[in-house]
């Protein structure tokens, strides 16, 4: 089994869900977290990120607020196994937000032991 990454992305431009919409979609994700595990798929639940954050960029390690993009937000991650790529973004069109504009971004994990 190879393992991906989902990094969840959405529209810049799509205000922030409010509490009553957040605790609305909560039992559709764990719903689908507990099927992932059950079929032995789910590696790391992942977190869901903030909007904001800082940068941090070049030799002189400036910092800087940001992200700022023009075009989506990383809004989370998650962890999974799967067959292959195919697989995995077979498992990705689960997500219960791609109906709102969600992106769900499949990026194949390289093995790597420093």
């Amino acid at each position: 089994m190879a393992q991906f990454m989902f990094v969840f992305r959405l529209p810049h431009d799509q205000p922030p869900r409010s509490p009553a919409q957040l605790q609305e979609s909560l039992p559709k994700w764990q719903a689908w977290f507990k099927e992932l595990a059950e079929q032995g798929h789910l590696k790391d639940p992942g977190n869901p990120l903030e909007r904001g954050g800082k940068v941090v960029r070049g030799s002189s390690k400036q910092v800087t607020d940001g992200p700022y993009v023009e075009k989506d937000l990383v809004m989370g991650y998650m962890l999974v196994e799967a067959r292959d790529l195919e697989e995995a973004c077979e498992i990705a069109s689960g997500c219960p937000r791609l109906a709102t504009q969600m992106v769900v971004e499949v990026r194949p994990i390289i093995p790597f032991n420093p």
